[in-house]
């Protein structure tokens, strides 16, 4: 009996991995979505609310294949209505269309699945949306099980409970996954796409295959947003002294 379950949960296994096998699997071309204001990682799954015809153009052409993938590139200006190749950033991430919604606006709201990051080789302009020939950035592997990788995962794992307790909002569920996340590369980009950073800052994290300089990166930049906060706080106890003394 025991063989025989085992045997049933290698089967499984074997389905899944199947299933990431074919997530991988990575067209050349891909339809472009540019996205504002936003960074896309692999793993993040997100609305998007798309209105801009060069955006429906490029989700319909998605939608119209087997694999339903498109490539997410956010633009270098969140004020450009209607984006050229050189308005958005050459590095983004292919996403899998889960599933759409059209509201009565007349705007899409499509549920986007991040698979891997990829870089546009060459633009071409198809109708009214732009698709991309594409190569997949690979990630380069980290080191296992190296006493300088832990102390920095766990070293990252402090700043944000020390950003959180100085008044970052961060979801509860977010800080969950961050305290039991113990691989470097997922980790930055958790962390990067969670932390409120300027577009150009989330692009940079993005945009380094290392993931273990990418967390040291991303060590970096909340090291900065801990001193702001311990700044702002100082500020803020410092201006509620002076009110409660004219009070006085």
């Amino acid at each position: 009996m025991a063989e025989k379950t085992k045997k049933v949960d290698k089967t499984a296994v074997e389905e899944i991995e199947e299933k990431d096998k074919e997530a991988e699997e990575i067209p050349g071309e891909l339809p472009v979505l540019p996205v504002r204001d936003i960074v896309v990682f692999p793993y993040m799954i997100l609305p998007l609310f798309v209105g801009r015809d060069i955006s429906i153009g490029a989700v319909d052409a998605a939608l119209s294949k087997e694999d339903r993938k498109m490539l997410l590139l956010t633009q270098r200006d969140v004020n450009v209505e209607s984006p050229e190749p050189g308005d958005l950033y050459r590095v983004g991430v292919v996403g899998m269309v889960m599933r759409t919604l059209k509201l009565p606006d007349g705007r899409v709201k499509v549920l986007v699945q991040g698979i891997t990051k990829a870089r546009v080789l060459e633009f071409v302009k198809i109708d009214e949306y732009f698709s991309a020939k594409i190569e997949k950035i690979e990630e380069e592997q980290p080191p296992e099980g190296t006493i300088e990788l832990e102390a920095m995962i766990r070293t990252v794992q402090e700043q944000m409970e020390k950003a959180v307790s100085l008044g970052k909002s961060v979801l509860p569920d977010i800080m969950v996954v961050i305290e039991n996340l113990d691989e470097p590369g997922r980790l930055a980009d958790l962390v990067a796409s969670n932390i409120g950073l300027k577009t150009e800052q989330t692009q940079e994290v993005l945009e380094i295959t290392d993931p273990v300089e990418r967390l040291k990166k991303v060590s970096d930049i909340l090291g900065r947003e801990i001193e702001l906060l311990l700044v702002q706080q100082k500020i803020q106890t410092e201006a509620s002294g002076e009110i409660d003394k004219t009070k006085r």
